[in-house]
């Protein structure tokens, strides 16, 4: 596969799957509470997504994946599939949202807390946010893809947790997953250069243990190998001519 460029017309379909996205993110927040089951969480998401946006859930079928949204709770990586267990107070859990609309993906996920926030899970889950935008921040046409995961892992580790390598971001546009990978450590300038009309995620994910992981026998769920807790978040983003554009920011972020 080879990276694509996208157009000015690419680029507005980008921007309205990216606040689709967003919008998803910020409607389900009001759900996450303790009590409730995250396949509870998958069926609002399903329905808001399916019937007030008329748009579609990338992740419900992909490659076998049985759900329409993921969500990861406390050492659970990434790609965790919603099921009939109940949340409860001080459990961290990621929701990742990818909408498609008019043939293009939006891919976002944050962390929400349950309840009070476990003190460790709201300090790596900080940094872990903290580490993506570092790496958004690099991102201007000229920069290597390698700028980005350096400053993402020199922010983890002067903190003492660690970055998962398994699983990166990834270009993004018609395809759910795209060149480049977009790992988040290594080396600055290296890597494929970053040109305009590049569109990708940054997506770190952080675990508060050590950074090695275990993928579970449903196929899927990927979760820390020490029990850790791990933190991710995730941004589509746009390449311009002097740098970027955050395509799934939030309503708060957008003020």
């Amino acid at each position: 596969m080879t990276i694509t460029i996208k157009n000015s017309d690419e680029q507005q379909a980008m921007r309205t799957a990216g606040r689709l996205t967003a919008d998803v993110l910020d409607m389900i927040g009001e759900y996450v509470v303790a009590g409730t089951t995250t396949d509870e969480l998958d069926q609002i998401c399903h329905d808001y997504i399916v019937d007030v946006q008329a748009a579609t859930p990338a992740p419900l079928n992909y490659r076998g994946f049985p759900k329409s949204i993921c969500t990861s709770v406390n050492h659970v990586v990434c790609h965790g599939i919603p099921s009939d267990k109940r949340l409860r107070n001080g459990d961290m859990i990621n929701i990742d949202i990818t909408v498609i609309k008019d043939g293009f993906h939006g891919d976002s996920s944050r962390i929400f807390h349950v309840g009070k926030a476990n003190p460790r899970a709201a300090r790596v889950a900080e940094v872990a946010r903290e580490a993506m935008w570092l790496g958004i921040e690099q991102v201007k046409p000229g920069a290597r893809l390698g700028d980005i995961g350096h400053v993402i892992q020199q922010h983890v580790e002067r903190h003492s947790f660690s970055v998962v390598r398994e699983y990166c971001g990834h270009g993004i546009g018609r395809v759910f997953h795209e060149d480049p990978q977009v790992l988040h450590y290594g080396t600055p300038g290296t890597g494929t250069e970053i040109v305009e009309g590049m569109a990708f995620t940054i997506e770190p994910m952080v675990n508060a243990g050590r950074r090695h992981v275990r993928l579970l026998k449903d196929g899927w769920t990927v979760v820390t190998r020490d029990h850790s807790l791990s933190a991710q978040w995730e941004h589509t983003l746009l390449v311009t001519p002097d740098g970027f554009e955050v395509l799934t920011l939030g309503a708060e972020e957008r003020q």
